[in-house]
């Protein structure tokens, strides 16, 4: 790892954001009620603040300017509560928005190309924070708050700075310094490649202003989209990665399972972030179920994560009895499962390239990546997920979403893997070169163009067809018009009458199928290849199909069922991973299962002072699921295996290296231990 100091598994980030119209910050902060707080809480590690996006300091400071209603110190008597019962304290920093900073230097705010101050909105008159851009005077300013923050706590355990990114900003200091450096401020592309080298710029600079009284501080940059693939570049800017992912504040539960497929494979340790609210950050009063809670810890720790949760303290600086419980009864469980989760690696043999990792556009589009995912989870079988700078050997089995069109480079190492063995799952324009309309790959298939016609229609074949579907079933969008010459077809392709205009149209949504085929094939299975003519894991992501899942999935288990690691009985909503504990030598197995809803509603009333409302997926209840099956087929001759934390020991079957077991009752987590 690059960070020499491990992170710590059960973290508690504390949003401080506090207006200056309140007084009376800190006033019933009370050191042993802190302590005690955070001992029910089993929490390790809690981020606290330096400086907020109001703007305001939680100590005294030179540089900055502390809060009007604080009168003490706040952050040290944090920091002397905490490190007094080990619990460690990074500190936090904003960066990217800085009210107080904003109204007092408009100058130096962000602005737009279409001429509106960057802001989180739109409103001169509605409530909300102010952007800045780093190519401004503002950055200088920044890394003297810093600088003096590490001085006046060189004991703090990292910093941790908010808010990282640069838009397209027309602000006078960018025009100037784009027409200087041979950008055109009138291109999109130029914009973003100089907002590129801002931001590289801001990175260079704060992580030097953090360590510049301990040389190997621990530094966190927050900003998702940067940890993404594809930005390799930035990572020696990090100690450690944090994957900001609360389910309900509309990440969802899938969101962390990808991007933690990407990092758990990187040389940095990293956590998932959570919250214990309802909705999202800035909710007082806001508490998801315990069970929640409990159900997001396991899956942070089952992708190889540490844990943090947030939480926000009130103004008088009190940790609130309620949250400090709820985080408790997750972080307990936690705690008693650190062993079986520290120095973790994937054991995974699939794995799917990003699109963003390998083409690296300015803007992203993760529309197939997110399919992709979704349907290896709900199919229970793990996965990694790749960026250039991987290797490829470890795997049996890459997939390229649907748009990821392959250069000369990568076509050569995707030959290379083919060559060794490997299997390849293409779809969508996959199959085509980067910087041509001609096949990447010696495919037994005539490519000719993508269908006018639209949306058409898989008659799907019998091997492949969705149980119970034996006509054709809608596809949304185009797919490629193939036709293959030998192999197996996945089915055969229907036309609609004709596209739907106004000139001609048919119903309420589309037009049907012509009951001949076109003659054009919905993919191809052959040898190591399966390939899909339509952008299905787009369309999974889109649409949710249960349809079209049953298909795509009955075509990739035609092609790699023999080679998955693993197979379950858990049903879709089950989540399954396979990690390797090498120094303890074991494979640990993590499941997981909980019944999400989705409830609330949007609503298009405007209730003056209240947040948007939206759909929320929940989990309330922890239902039991019996006799579950597993099998395993993995390298290491497996010895024993056992259920962790209760140690208990399962018998298991092995018929010619594939073993098999079954798990009478499954609650929430449950961690196998394969023992080699």
């Amino acid at each position: 790892m690059n960070n020499n100091r491990e992170l710590r598994f059960r973290q508690v980030h504390l949003d401080f954001h506090t207006s200056p119209a309140i007084d009376g910050i800190g006033s019933a902060f009370d050191k042993k009620l802190w302590q005690e707080r955070l001992q029910m809480a089993h929490a390790d590690s809690i981020t606290c603040f330096s400086c907020c996006h109001h703007g305001w300091s939680y100590h005294p400071c030179k540089v900055g300017a502390m809060h009007p209603g604080l009168n003490f110190d706040l952050l040290r008597a944090q920091i002397d509560a905490c490190h007094e019962i080990g619990v460690k304290v990074p500190i936090y920093l904003t960066a990217g928005v800085n009210n107080r900073i904003a109204e007092c230097e408009p100058g130096w705010r962000e602005i737009s190309p279409d001429g509106r101050w960057a802001s989180w909105v739109q409103s001169p008159l509605a409530a909300g924070f102010k952007k800045l851009c780093f190519n401004s005077p503002y950055l200088d300013y920044l890394c003297r708050l810093i600088e003096e923050a590490a001085h006046l706590f060189p004991d703090a355990d990292g910093m941790f700075f908010d808010i990282i990114s640069q838009g397209q900003c027309c602000c006078p200091h960018c025009m100037r310094d784009m027409a200087a450096d041979g950008y055109d401020p009138e291109k999109e592309e130029d914009r973003l490649r100089f907002a590129r080298k801002t931001l590289l710029k801001y990175f260079r600079r704060t992580t030097e202003a953090a360590r510049c009284v301990q040389a190997d501080l621990p530094v966190f940059h927050n900003n998702g989209a940067l940890l993404e693939p594809g930005n390799r570049d930035l990572l020696p800017y990090y100690s450690h990665l944090e994957l900001e992912s609360l389910p309900t504040g509309g990440w969802g539960y899938d969101h962390f399972p990808l991007s933690a497929a990407y990092c758990r494979n990187l040389e940095h340790d990293f956590l998932g972030m959570t919250g214990k609210f309802h909705t999202t950050w800035g909710e007082f009063g806001g508490f998801k179920h315990a069970n929640a809670l409990r159900y997001e810890c396991a899956a942070m720790l089952a992708q190889g994560a540490k844990c943090s949760i947030g939480d926000q303290l009130h103004p008088t600086g009190q940790l609130d009895e309620s949250t400090c419980r709820l985080i408790g009864a997750a972080y307990a469980e936690v705690e008693q499962k650190e062993p079986w989760c520290r120095q973790v690696s994937s054991a995974a043999n699939v794995a799917m390239l990003s699109n963003h990792g390998f083409k690296k556009p300015l803007q992203r589009n993760l529309k197939s990546e997110t399919g992709v995912s979704r349907l290896l989870l709900e199919a229970h079988i793990p996965f990694d997920r790749l960026d250039d700078g991987n290797d490829f050997s470890a795997y049996k089995v890459l997939i390229l979403p649907d748009d990821l069109r392959p250069d000369a480079t990568l076509q050569k190492r995707l030959a290379d893997f083919v060559d060794g063995g490997g299997k390849l799952i293409l779809s969508g324009t996959s199959i085509l070169k980067q910087d041509c309309d001609q096949l990447a790959f010696e495919l037994p298939l005539t490519f000719e163009g993508l269908a006018t016609l639209f949306p058409n229609y898989i008659n799907p074949a019998a091997e492949f067809a969705p149980e119970g579907i034996n006509t054709p079933f809608v596809m949304y969008r185009p797919s490629m018009n193939i036709r293959i010459n030998s192999g197996k077809s996945l089915g055969k392709i229907h036309e609609p009458y004709f596209n739907r205009d106004y000139r001609h149209f048919c119903s309420h949504q589309h037009t049907p199928n012509h009951l001949e085929d076109a003659g054009f094939d919905a993919g191809l299975l052959d040898g190591q290849f399966l390939y899909f003519a339509h952008p299905v894991f787009i369309l999974y992501a889109l649409y949710g199909n249960v349809i079209l899942k049953d298909f795509i999935l009955k075509g990739i288990r035609a092609l790699i069922d023999d080679d998955l690691p693993l197979h379950t009985s858990m049903p879709s909503q089950g989540r399954v991973s396979l990690l390797e504990q090498k120094e303890e030598r074991r494979y640990i197995v993590h499941a997981l299962y909980a019944n999400t809803m989705l409830r609330g509603m949007k609503s298009d009333a405007f209730v003056p002072g209240a947040y948007p409302t939206a759909p929320v997926e929940v989990i309330e209840e922890l239902n039991p699921i019996h006799d579950v099956k597993f099998s395993f087929r993995l390298p290491r001759e497996i010895k024993r295996i056992t259920l962790e934390p209760q140690g208990l020991e399962v018998p298991f079957q092995n018929c010619n290296g594939q073993i098999s077991i079954t798990i009478d009752k499954l609650i929430c987590h449950q961690m196998i231990v394969l023992h080699y």
